[in-house]
């Protein structure tokens, strides 16, 4: 992963370095407002084409979250040994229904756990950015080997 601006141990990704991050992987957060409060939760996803999200989900909070209010944020974030890397969305989620829901058919999406999960969730992107950090934790350098 190359970055397109350097500063010191913080680099900058650019939008396509942080899209190709995103497709690269399939679990994330999804911040989303439920009566007042801002909550996070778990997800697994896919990306489709340059501009979405997409997430499959049952009844519950999260659903309930998006329909009432549909700003959203997305973060997907991994640490490899001293290199660590953050990707954060922002959009607004919609449900997908009828002819539009098959889009799942067509990326590598299912549910993690056997539970019915029915309702397909997009998140159109309006903002992407990407971080990755040059980790310095010397705690885990200076531990005495025995």
């Amino acid at each position: 992963m190359h970055e397109y601006e350097d500063d010191g141990p913080t680099h900058v990704l650019h939008p396509e370095q942080s899209w190709d991050f995103l497709r690269a992987r399939e679990f994330g957060r999804l911040a989303f407002h439920l009566v007042g409060e801002v909550h996070i939760a778990p997800i697994n996803y896919a990306v489709d084409g340059d501009d979405r999200i997409i997430f499959i989900t049952s009844e519950g909070s999260k659903l309930f979250g998006v329909t009432s209010n549909p700003d959203v944020a997305f973060e997907v974030d991994e640490i490899v040994d001293d290199r660590a890397t953050s990707v954060i969305v922002r959009g607004r989620a919609r449900i997908l229904e009828g002819q539009e829901a098959y889009i799942v058919e067509q990326l590598p999406i299912r549910p993690w756990v056997p539970s019915p999960k029915t309702v397909v969730v997009a998140i159109r992107v309006d903002e992407i950015s990407g971080r990755s950090f040059d980790l310095n934790r010397p705690w885990l350098h200076d531990i005495p080997r025995p």
